[in-house]
């Protein structure tokens, strides 16, 4: 089995909002599903490439937010895979709940203001769900990696650790002004929203100690290892209380 290549789906413009499809000999590997109605973006590309939906062997969801998971259902019609996700976040998945968000910024502060993050989307219930202290091997979907929970952004956050070094992180971190890249797109920040800072660095430390070595994600990207590092010092710099005050303080007012 050859190694894989990373392409990138922009599901908005200049990488405010990212998938990615990961190209194996046998098929690929979807990461992500976008925001409602993406499912088109995600054709484009893979016809790019000479493929289809059906050349799509299994989707992985990194977590529950909308602008990752809100094509997830439709995608698995169109493509017959099953998804991936972790039981951390699966009432968000089947939208039983609405989630809470922990904001990072006066950006995220406005934009959880508009309640466009706070969308439901068609609801479902992934076909592989992992739990604590599980992964999924990639190579039966025609990919040399694993899936492995990679909590902090949020409870079910999962990333995908290929063999050659690359890792698909979701939103465990984010480059560039606000969303994605306009300016300063090799440099690391927080993304909008972060459920435990601490736990993030800690887990984007496992990665570069397992050998990973660039990092995709979900808004901006992608960064070398050296970058997320310093990036994990500036986390573990915040105060210990930050996630819990922050999430008790930016509960969506739907909740109230």
């Amino acid at each position: 089995m050859t190694s894989v290549r990373v392409v990138r789906v922009p599901i908005l413009p200049l990488g405010m909002v990212n998938c990615h499809v990961l190209i194996g000999p046998q098929g690929c590997v979807l990461v992500d599903a976008g925001l409602p109605g993406s499912e088109t973006k995600v054709l484009r590309v893979l016809r790019q490439h000479g493929l289809g939906y059906r050349d799509i062997k299994l989707i992985v969801i990194t977590h529950a937010h909308i602008d990752h998971a809100g094509a997830a259902r439709k995608l698995r019609k169109l493509s017959g895979a099953p998804i991936v996700a972790h039981a951390g976040d699966l009432d968000y998945y089947e939208q039983r709940k609405q989630m809470t968000f922990c904001t990072t910024d006066w950006f995220s502060r406005l934009f959880l203001r508009t309640g466009l993050i706070l969308r439901p989307y068609a609801p479902f219930t992934p076909d592989v769900l992992l739990r604590d202290g599980e992964s999924l091997d990639l190579q039966t979907y025609g990919v040399l990696g694993r899936v492995q929970h990679t909590p902090g952004h949020t409870a079910g956050s999962i990333s995908v650790q290929l063999e050659g070094g690359d890792a698909m992180v979701g939103d465990l971190l984010a480059s560039g002004v606000m969303l994605g890249g306009l300016l300063r797109t090799g440099h690391a920040k927080r993304p909008p929203f972060e459920d435990d800072p601490h736990q993030v660095a800690d887990e984007l430390q496992r990665l570069v100690d397992a050998g990973m070595q660039r990092f995709y994600m979900g808004h901006g990207g992608p960064l070398p290892a050296r970058e997320v590092l310093r990036h994990t010092q500036v986390l573990r710099t915040l105060p210990r209380t930050h996630a819990t005050a922050c999430c008790d303080a930016h509960r969506p007012q739907a909740d109230a």
